[in-house]
């Protein structure tokens, strides 16, 4: 597998959550050649406001590894991670973060903000925008038939 295989990976999972009816967002971690975490947006399911898909993709890996310090991963995620989630990744050690679409309501990894830029023990390495054009229209589509059901 390569980093587009893990994107689309990533852009698959953003679909079952907008299947049912989550924003489309998702999430893996990789540990070399092999995903070792999977997740996507379940908040409205789960009515949890932690059900993030980088927080799912997190907790698997550290599930699937046997531990909380996953500084040999990358995480592929389909839009700029929340101030949570990013320090999630921070506290977790990913190692590099690729992030498709960015957020300009609640980026936090240099959109609105970056937290990366504060003195944290830990800063990732950071690829944004990668397959954009794709991340970018699953969220529109999504967001265009939301307000269409609304009229």
């Amino acid at each position: 597998m390569n980093e587009t295989d893990f994107m689309k990976e990533a852009l698959r999972l953003a679909d079952e959550a907008a299947l049912e009816g989550e924003v489309p967002v998702g999430a893996v971690v990789v540990l070399g050649k092999r995903i070792v975490g999977r997740g996507r947006n379940r908040r409205e399911k789960d009515k949890n406001a932690l059900a993030h898909a980088e927080l799912e993709a997190i907790d698997e890996a550290c599930r699937t590894l046997g531990g909380w310090r996953l500084w040999q991963c990358d995480m592929y995620v389909t839009l700029e991670p929340c101030p949570m989630c990013t320090g999630a990744i921070i506290n977790s050690r990913i190692k590099r973060l690729v992030y498709g679409a960015s957020d300009y309501k609640a980026g936090s990894c240099g959109s609105v903000v970056n937290l990366f830029d504060l003195p944290y023990n830990h800063k990732p390495e950071v690829t944004a925008g990668f397959m954009q054009e794709e991340c970018s229209a699953k969220l529109t589509e999504f967001f265009r038939k939301l307000r269409k059901e609304k009229v």
